[in-house]
C-alpha cells in the first residue's frame, strides 16, 4: 500500500518545528527515525495531513556526560547509543538492553527519543529509562518542562507529551557506587516484540538488596514497575526461597494481557523466570 497524501517539511530550527506543530495541530505528525511512523503511513493506520521532519535539527542527537548526569539527544540514533562508551560506562543498562531492539537496520535509523515518544508497551527503552529514574526534557515555544520518566508513559502509544511539545532530550542521572543494572526478554525470534522483558536497576551491600527497581514490558499498558516483588527483596539476600516469594509477589503487580502471541498465564510465568534469572545474574556479578 502507499500513504495518503501529505505535506512534508523539513524544519532546520526549533522555532521552525514549533511553528509547523501550531499550524497542522493534531493533523501534523512529528517524524525522526521513522521505523514505526513510515509502515503506519503505508498501511493508512496513519494518515496525517503533514509530516514535520526533524532530522535536521542541530545538536539533538549528542550523548555527553554532564554534572547532572549522561544526557542522550532524542535523535540519537539507537545504534550510536548502542555503540557509545559513555551509555556503557554511565547507563550500561541501556547498553545491555540495546541489542534486543529490532535489527540492526531498525537500530540504524531509529532513534533513542523515537523509541520513547512511540511508548510501545512492549518496548526495551521506555522500561529502561523508568528503572533508572531518567528524566525527560519536554521542549515548546515557551520554554521546556522536564518530567520523570516513570510519569511519562500513560498508554498504548500515548505519553505526557502536550500538542506543540516535542521530546528533545534524556538525561540519566549519575549511577552511584553499588547499583548493578541487568536485562533480559523472551522473545519468540531476535528481534520480534518480546512477549516479556525485565529492566533491572538494583543496590546491593554484602550480597543483599538495598534497593531495586524492576521494570517489565509486554505485561500491561505501559512499562510496570513491580514495585511488591521489590519490596519482597528489599533487605534481603536473594536465595531461592527469597526468589520464590518475589515471584509470587509478582501476580499482585501484573495484569498481562492474552493476545495470539501468548496467554496471561504463559506471560506471568515468563516474568517469574526473568524475574529469577535477571537477579541470580545481578548478584554473580
Amino acid at each position: 500500500m502507499k500513504p495518503a497524501p501529505f505535506a512534508y517539511h523539513r524544519p532546520a530550527t526549533l522555532e521552525e518545528a514549533f511553528d509547523l506543530l501550531g499550524r497542522y495541530g493534531p493533523d501534523g505528525r512529528v517524524l525522526a527515525g521513522g521505523q514505526s511512523l513510515v509502515p503506519a503511513l503505508n498501511m493508512r493506520l496513519a494518515t496525517p495531513a503533514a509530516l514535520i521532519d526533524i532530522n535536521r535539527l542541530p545538536a539533538l542527537d549528542r550523548i555527553q556526560l554532564t554534572p547532572e548526569g549522561l544526557v542522550i539527544g532524542a535523535l540519537a540514533r539507537q545504534e550510536a547509543v548502542a555503540r557509545s562508551p559513555l551509555v556503557a560506562q554511565h547507563a550500561p543498562l541501556i547498553a545491555l538492553a540495546m541489542p534486543h531492539v529490532g535489527h540492526l537496520a531498525i537500530r540504524t535509523r531509529g532513534t533513542f527519543g523515537g523509541s520513547l515518544a512511540q511508548a510501545d508497551p512492549a518496548a526495551e527503552l521506555p522500561a529502561c529509562v523508568v528503572a533508572l529514574a531518567a528524566t525527560l526534557r519536554l521542549a515548546r515555544r515557551d520554554g521546556v518542562r522536564e518530567m520523570p520518566a516513570a510519569r511519562f508513559f500513560r498508554g498504548i502509544y500515548t505519553t505526557a507529551l502536550e500538542p506543540g511539545e516535542i521530546l528533545t532530550e534524556v538525561v540519566v542521572p549519575p549511577v552511584q557506587p553499588g547499583w548493578l543494572s541487568s536485562f533480559a526478554e523472551l522473545a519468540r525470534r531476535h528481534g520480534d516484540y518480546a512477549l516479556v522483558g525485565l529492566a533491572a536497576h538494583c543496590c546491593v551491600s554484602n550480597r543483599a538488596v538495598v534497593e531495586v527497581r524492576l521494570v517489565f514490558t509486554g505485561v500491561g499498558l505501559t512499562p510496570v514497575r513491580a514495585t511488591r516483588a521489590e519490596a519482597a527483596l528489599v533487605g534481603r539476600h536473594p536465595d531461592a526461597n527469597v526468589l520464590a516469594e518475589a515471584g509470587r509477589a509478582l501476580d499482585a503487580d501484573l495484569d498481562p494481557p492474552s493476545d495470539v502471541h501468548a496467554s496471561a498465564p504463559l506471560r506471568r510465568h515468563l516474568a517469574r523466570v526473568l524475574l529469577t534469572r535477571v537477579l541470580t545474574r545481578l548478584l554473580e556479578t
